[in-house]
């Protein structure tokens, strides 16, 4: 069920069976000359909405906007801060929490939200308000990515681009060979660590357009392939962590005292 579409009556008879909900999670960031700048939230929501239907659990609206700030010299770029989006996100957990929620999958498609969505799900744990857990699309299927891409890329390469042309068809194909030829094609030729130490920040030290990896390889047939592998993983997560006990996801209690023999005193 898609929250957006639905009445309140019609959400409460669906939360009287069921406790989970995915949140989508993009953000709104260049993709290269030739993605949208809509390409994660685009992907995000085209996964929830689907994995939603197919496992009858309720689907939010999309976070659009989120921690990006590495984008930030190209045009359109958004973000807001890391402690904000992190506020904001446990924020709104918790009103899905006040209305018989208690577990969360945060459908990420946006790698620099990964750290932050982490950490709300340890938050809304360690107090026991809710089991809130993020998915990340592509570390679904790693093993099908790597069959379909010999050049593929972090951003804006070939699995995004096959993505979004499945999705949305939203690519501009005429850009294709631009984006690879402007932008970084082999990540391992880039000098991005040093004895240990990450040494760039932003994208644009090692893109200039913006874009990682050959998207000339991608195709909507691609991306059909990644989208329905995707989506069954997420179904999958859904029908497990539907069926566990509240107390298998729960916090546990402190250890107590035990003697040399591992007894309890």
């Amino acid at each position: 069920m898609y929250l957006g579409d639905a009445t309140w009556p019609e959400v409460g008879d669906h939360l009287d069976e069921n406790s989970l909900a995915l949140v989508p999670v993009g953000s709104t960031e260049q993709h290269g000359p030739h993605l949208p700048l809509s390409t994660d939230h685009v992907i995000a929501e085209g996964l929830a909405r689907a994995a939603a239907d197919r496992a009858d659990v309720l689907c939010t609206p999309t976070v659009n906007i989120a921690v990006s700030p590495h984008h930030r010299q190209f045009h359109g770029t958004m973000w807001v801060d890391a402690p904000v989006f992190r506020d904001y996100m446990e924020s709104l957990s918790r009103s899905l929490v006040y209305q018989g929620i208690d577990r969360i999958v945060f459908v990420n498609a946006h790698g620099g939200n990964v750290e932050h969505l982490q950490e709300v799900g340890r938050r809304l744990h360690d107090d026991g308000t809710a089991y809130a857990i993020e998915w990340m699309w592509n570390e679904s299927i790693p093993e099908l990515v790597d069959a379909l891409f010999e050049q593929n890329g972090p951003h804006a390469g070939p699995k995004e681009t096959s993505m979004v042309w499945h999705i949305a068809d939203l690519v501009r194909e005429g850009e294709l060979e631009a984006a690879r030829d402007g932008g970084l094609l082999d990540l391992e030729a880039a000098m991005t660590e040093r004895n240990g130490a990450r040494l760039f920040y932003d994208a644009i030290e090692n893109s200039g357009n913006g874009a990682f990896g050959d998207p000339t390889d991608a195709s909507a047939e691609k991306g059909e392939q990644l989208f329905e592998a995707a989506t069954e993983q997420l179904v999958d997560l859904c029908t497990w962590l539907g069926k566990q006990p509240w107390e298998t996801l729960a916090p546990r209690e402190h250890v107590r005292e035990h003697d040399e023999r591992g007894q309890k005193r």
